[in-house]
């Protein structure tokens, strides 16, 4: 036997490889469509994690900036307090500063004999008649008993009446 002609051996297989390759393209352009689908597959679950992890990020961010805006505030607040109790405070020590000044005045007034006269009838009633009683420079007196002392100096007699009104001087200034 012989050989068949290579024109007529490739007339032969010419419909074994048009089947060939019709089946081969068939299943490139399955495989094609497959891998398009598990592409688009992916890209959809990579864009939902994407916009998951920005929800999340937001929602973190906006945690993170609530709390932040809570600290500044008490931060604020604190502050704004502290200026102002030390605004109260410093109306009190001038409070206190001039209400001394004036009652150290009494001491140029024609009455001041007689208040000094009392003041140390007060200390002779507190500490005993036989304290000893000296005029302070500042005006007023202060005695001494063995063990105690009693201040009626015009200062203390100023800084007392002033603690006496204990809560109510603040509404001096209060709004």
């Amino acid at each position: 036997m012989r050989p068949p002609a290579p024109d007529q051996a490739a007339s032969a297989l010419q419909p074994v490889r048009e089947r060939l390759l019709r089946s081969a393209r068939a299943d490139a352009e399955e495989l094609l469509a497959r891998a398009d689908q598990e592409a688009g597959a992916l890209l959809d679950a990579a864009r939902a994690q994407a916009a998951a992890i920005l929800d999340d990020a937001r929602k973190q961010g906006e945690a993170d900036a609530a709390q932040g805006h809570t600290a500044e505030l008490t931060r604020v607040r604190r502050t704004t307090r502290a200026r102002e109790l030390a605004v109260r405070r410093q109306a009190y020590e001038e409070l206190r500063r001039r209400t001394t000044e004036r009652v150290r005045e009494l001491r140029h007034t024609p009455d001041y004999p007689a208040i000094r006269d009392r003041l140390t009838r007060r200390a002779r009633r507190l500490l005993g008649p036989d304290c000893e009683v000296a005029e302070h420079p500042g005006g007023g007196i202060v005695a001494h008993a063995p063990g105690r002392r009693a201040d009626c100096t015009l200062d203390a007699l100023a800084a007392r009446a002033l603690d006496r009104l204990g809560a109510q001087t603040e509404t001096l200034w209060a709004p």
